[in-house]
């Protein structure tokens, strides 16, 4: 009989409920923008708190506008790139990944890329909403799909230094 420690987790056996995860985090990324530009006209504000508003801006580039006034090329190329990680990220965990936050890591990665691809495909740009502020000073906008990413990033990371050895089982 396996005692506890030496089980070892794959991603493989739940690999369609860590694809359904990514899938809800679609969902509410593309929820969260329809609302916004359902109830903001483009370029309108929202103020929340004094640091904070809702806005409705689009981003025809990738993180704080890189190649934002490209021409027109870079839609095409963050549409592949963001389909290329995704695939390669659902690749690894349908193959199995063998540590449960890293899987989690994956699993919100691809939400959030193919959330900002969807946009990408539906209207040329990704929809920003969430505008931070202090003093005069903007944190350039995002949205919930680059939140996903960068808790997928944060996580592997955090898995990547704190698993010397484990696996999370």
């Amino acid at each position: 009989m396996l005692n506890e420690s030496s089980r070892v987790f794959s991603s493989s056996p739940f690999f369609w409920r860590w694809l359904s995860l990514s899938l809800l985090l679609v969902t509410i990324d593309q929820v969260s923008k329809l609302s916004v530009a359902s109830i903001l006209p483009l370029h309108d504000r929202i103020e929340v708190a004094p640091f904070f508003d809702l806005v409705h801006v689009l981003n025809p580039g990738a993180a704080f506008s890189f190649l934002a006034n490209a021409g027109g090329w870079q839609r095409h190329f963050f549409t592949v790139l963001g389909l290329l990680v995704s695939f390669f990220l659902i690749f690894l965990l349908w193959r199995g990944v063998r540590n449960r936050l890293e899987t989690l890591a994956y699993a919100c990665i691809i939400g959030g890329a193919l959330g900002n691809v969807v946009d990408r495909l539906r209207i040329g740009a990704v929809i920003d909403f969430l505008d931070f502020h202090w003093q005069g000073s903007h944190w350039p906008a995002f949205n919930s799909a680059d939140c996903f990413i960068v808790i997928g990033v944060g996580v592997m990371l955090f898995a990547s230094f704190g698993s010397q050895g484990k696996h999370y089982a």
